[in-house]
This record gives C-alpha cells, sequence and structure tokens, in this order.
C-alpha cells in the first residue's frame, strides 16, 4: 500500500514561488494531466453524443433528454458525493472512477446510435464524475505545499475553462469531420484510461484517523448534509428577499446560465435548419461565441473601471437580446443585403453570406455574454456580506441548476412543434425586455454606487497617484489647522490619525452605512 501523503519540509518554507513552479511538484502534476484529459474528454464527448443524438433522432427534444443525462445526477447526488469521498481514500476515488468511466465509454462506442443505451450508459458516467470532482479538488491541497496553492487553483480553473474550447469547440468537430462522432466516443476512452493510470501513480491519500465509517453511517451522514444544506439555503433566500441588489445579481446571472442551456439544446437544430448545414457544423455558432467571450474578458479588463457596473449588464443584456433576434433571422438579412448590393456593390455582395453574418453576429453576442455575466458576478461577490456569501452562492448554484434545467426540458419540445428560430426570437425578446426592465424599474445608479465603485477601482485596479497622495496630506493638515484655528477641535484633530489614503474614504463610509441601507441603488 502506498504511504500517505507527506509534504517535503523543504517544500513547506514561506520562500516566494513563481506561477509555474507548481508543475515542479510530481504529484499535484500527475493530478493536473489527469484533469486536462478527463476536462478535455468529457467536452469532446458532450460535443460527440450531441451529433449522434441529433443525427438518429432528428428530434431537439432528444438532444434536451441528453443534457438531462450530464446534469441530472450532479443535481441528486453532490450533497452526498462530497460525505463518502471524505472517508475514503481520495487516490483511490479517482483511479476508480476514472476507470469505470472508461469501461463505460467503451460500452458506449459498441452500443452505436442505440439513443437508449447511449442515456443509461451516460447517466452512470455523470454519476461517477459526481464523486470524481470533489475527490480531486480535496486532494489538491494534500499534494501541493501552502505557497503553491494559488498558483495550483489557477491552473485548475484555467483549465477547467480552456478545456471547454479545446474539447467541444476544436478537438470535438476536428475528430468528428475527420472520422466520425463515435470515433469521438474511442478517443474519449482512451483519455480515460490515461488518466485512471496517472491518478494510480499519485500517493496515498486515506482519510483522517476515524473518518471511516460502515455503509449505514455514510447514508446516515449523508443525510445530516443534506438537511443542513438544506437550513442553510432557506436563510439565503430570506437574505436574498431582504436586499434587492443581491436579488437582481442572481436573476441577471439565472439569465446567462438558462441562456447557455437553450444555445446547447438549439444548436444542431439551428446548423441544420437555419444554416443549411450538417449537424457537427454548429460548431460555427460556437466557437465565435467562446472567442467573443475572451474579448468581452479582455475589454471589461480594459474599460470596465470607467463605467458602473449595473448599466454595463444592462447594456450587455440589451445587446444580447437584439444580437440572438438579428442571429434567428441572418437568413433572410444575408439574402436581403445580397439583393441589395449586388448590382451596385459586386465584390461587397460577395463577401456577405449568411456565414459570415452568424460569425460576426455570435462574436458580437459572446461579448454581450461576457458583460452580463462576468460584472454580475463581480457585483454579488462585492454587495454580499462575508458571513451569508457561502449559502447565497448555494442559492445561486441552485438557481444555476434550475435554469439550466428548465430550457433543457421546456425548449426541445416546444422546439420540434415551432421551430428552432422562433424560439430563438422569443428568448432574444425576453432577453430585450429583461434589459428595459432593469432600466425601467431599479432605481437610479446612486451617487454612493458610483462613489464606491470608484473607490475600489482606486485601491484595487489603479496605481497609486503620489499627486494624489501629496494632495490629500494637504488638504488633512489644512482642515486641522482651520479647526484649531476656531477653537474647536475637528475629526482630523479629535485623534492622531493618519490622513486617508486615497480611495479609502468610500470604503470608510460603506462599512459605517447601517446594515439595513442597500449598498447599491437596488
Amino acid at each position: 500500500m502506498s504511504e500517505p501523503i507527506a509534504i517535503p519540509a523543504a517544500e513547506q518554507d514561506e520562500t516566494p514561488a513563481r506561477a509555474l513552479d507548481v508543475l515542479r511538484n510530481r504529484p499535484f502534476l500527475l493530478l493536473w494531466l489527469s484533469q486536462v484529459a478527463t476536462q478535455i474528454g468529457g467536452n469532446m464527448v458532450l460535443f460527440g453524443l450531441t451529433v449522434i443524438i441529433f443525427d438518429a433522432t432528428g428530434s431537439n427534444t432528444a438532444v434536451s433528454v441528453l443534457l438531462l443525462t450530464f446534469l441530472g445526477p450532479a443535481v441528486l447526488f453532490s450533497a452526498v458525493a462530497g460525505v463518502f469521498v471524505d472517508r475514503l481514500d481520495r487516490r483511490l476515488v479517482l483511479a476508480a472512477t476514472n476507470i469505470v468511466r472508461f469501461v463505460l465509454f467503451a460500452l458506449m462506442f459498441l452500443v452505436g446510435d442505440n439513443v437508449w443505451a447511449i442515456y443509461l450508459l451516460n447517466i452512470l458516467v455523470s454519476t461517477a464524475t459526481v464523486f470524481f470532482a470533489p475527490a480531486e479538488a480535496s486532494m489538491i491541497p494534500m499534494v501541493v505545499p501552502r505557497k503553491l496553492l494559488l498558483s495550483a487553483n489557477s491552473l485548475f480553473t484555467l483549465t477547467l475553462n480552456a478545456a471547454f474550447a479545446v474539447g467541444f469547440a476544436l478537438l470535438g468537430p476536428l475528430v468528428v469531420n475527420l472520422a466520425s462522432a463515435e470515433a469521438v466516443i474511442a478517443v474519449v476512452a482512451v483519455l480515460y484510461l490515461v488518466a485512471f493510470v496517472f491518478c494510480l501513480a499519485l500517493p496515498a491519500a486515506p482519510p483522517p484517523s476515524g473518518a471511516g465509517m460502515t455503509l449505514a453511517t455514510a447514508f446516515a451522514t449523508a443525510s445530516t448534509a443534506i438537511e443542513g444544506t438544506a437550513g442553510e439555503l432557506r436563510e439565503g433566500l430570506v437574505y436574498i428577499r431582504d436586499h434587492p441588489s443581491i436579488r437582481w445579481s442572481l436573476i441577471y446571472l439565472a439569465i446567462t446560465a438558462s441562456l447557455i442551456g437553450i444555445l446547447g439544446v438549439l444548436g444542431p437544430g439551428f446548423a441544420t435548419e437555419v444554416l443549411g448545414l450538417r449537424t457537427q457544423d454548429f460548431v460555427v455558432v460556437v466557437l465565435p461565441l467562446g472567442v467573443g467571450v475572451v474579448v468581452g474578458v479582455l475589454v471589461l479588463n480594459a474599460y470596465g473601471r470607467l463605467f458602473s457596473r449595473r448599466r454595463i449588464i444592462e447594456t450587455g443584456l440589451v445587446a444580447l437580446g437584439v444580437l440572438l433576434a438579428f442571429l434567428a433571422v441572418a437568413g433572410p438579412v444575408a439574402r436581403f443585403l445580397q439583393e441589395q448590393t449586388a448590382e451596385d456593390f459586386p465584390n461587397v455582395a460577395s463577401a456577405i453570406s449568411l456565414l459570415t453574418i452568424v460569425i460576426v453576429v455570435a462574436g458580437l453576442a459572446g461579448i454581450a455574454y461576457a458583460f452580463v455575466a462576468i460584472t454580475a458576478q463581480t457585483e454579488l461577490q462585492e454587495d454580499l456580506h462575508e458571513d451569508v456569501r457561502g449559502r447565497v452562492f448555494g442559492v445561486l448554484n441552485m438557481l444555476v441548476s434550475v435554469a439550466s434545467f428548465l430550457p433543457i426540458i421546456i425548449i426541445g419540445p416546444i422546439s420540434d412543434l415551432v421551430g428552432t428560430t422562433t424560439i430563438l426570437v422569443v428568448v432574444a425578446i425576453a432577453i430585450l425586455l429583461m434589459g428595459i426592465g432593469s432600466i425601467v424599474l431599479r432605481p437610479p445608479v446612486s451617487a454612493a454606487e458610483l462613489a464606491a465603485e470608484a473607490g475600489e477601482r482606486l485601491v484595487t485596479q489603479a496605481p497609486i497617484d503620489q499627486l494624489a497622495v501629496v494632495t490629500t496630506h494637504e488638504i488633512f493638515h489644512e482642515e486641522a489647522d482651520a479647526a484649531r484655528m476656531r477653537g474647536g477641535p475637528s475629526e482630523a484633530a479629535a485623534e492622531p490619525a493618519t490622513p486617508p489614503e486615497p480611495g479609502r474614504a468610500d470604503e470608510t463610509a460603506a462599512a459605517e452605512r447601517p446594515p439595513d441601507e442597500p449598498s447599491t441603488g437596488g
């Protein structure tokens, strides 16, 4: 049996670490390579199975059911999976779940386009993944010294986000077009076998002494965990009810989560019905969307501090609604533009195509999506008190799950009846109305809200302005001298405090605000 993990003393010192030093840690490197294989494989198989199911049935409803087989086990078993993982050897959990998924994908390759067999096998795959995820996350601090934890978690987060682009938008479509959708499943099975080998090479990570349990104890502990989670969710809901700004942020995030589910269901049908392409070519929408999100992130990092966060979100919602509506009617628009420019501007007419319009509009929609999702998440984190963040984010996770589930359940069958284009138009109008509703129903952005955001930007983002520092000190001392000349104490002279740093005034005001006063204009 492998020895339990013990981080060498040399690795526990406080010497500053560089970002990539964590990859020199062999156990972490093995764990990260396992993550790379499983995350890319999971996203590749999502693309491959979507193509197989839609080609076999021609039904958006069937794609909805497929997506439910991915999401359902996570909702049902996430609360109890962590309880079992905490009482088992993490290395064995990681290795076992990977070899189980390898076997299941090998069976999936053999069943071909048998839809019901694919559903059943994928439910089992997703259930194994529910146990893999907490074991992987809890293994990181067991193999990485404290000084490298930030780098390790940053690398895992980056890999998690990059895997979708690499697996779903690049490698999945590439393998489908070069070979077949079934070949994707074979490649993914091999990736999970490789991940099993990596995990088997990890050092043992047994539970703490006394943490082992019988099966009966495990279920009793899981039941207690579910009851505790339900209680904290209730507390979070009460807090959200009493704080309108928090409620609006959660609404924004629920909209973005539901949009992902809708596009996942409608993607194959949009490619075939609207674009006239093959099922697997719906990547021409997904890839520009992903690129747009990246561009949106870069724009927010560079210029987001110059505008009110709420106005960024509302602008993003309105733009997203308009762009989705345009995407839905891209075919007639492309034909109209070609007819109008064919005679006078033949070169322009030849450059205008349905595919070109879709790629451009999808890219812009990705930017608008980033404006809403990222800014709403930031606003939520800023407005929440530290002692309720866990509960509110628990509610957020529940909302995201529900917001993803509902469109997956509803949109597929309805789109089979009325068509993909109609559903996209309705969704676009709903998002547009939500953006307009936010502008109209929420109070105007207050001066206090703008000042708080400006103060935070000065402290957290902008370099210190030395001229501002000098000016602040001069004003501080001038006010104190004037107060002494009037013969009365001032706040500045009353206590030997140091002059306030630039940007701290707003933070102080926010800290002294009564608890029942909202921190934003919501």
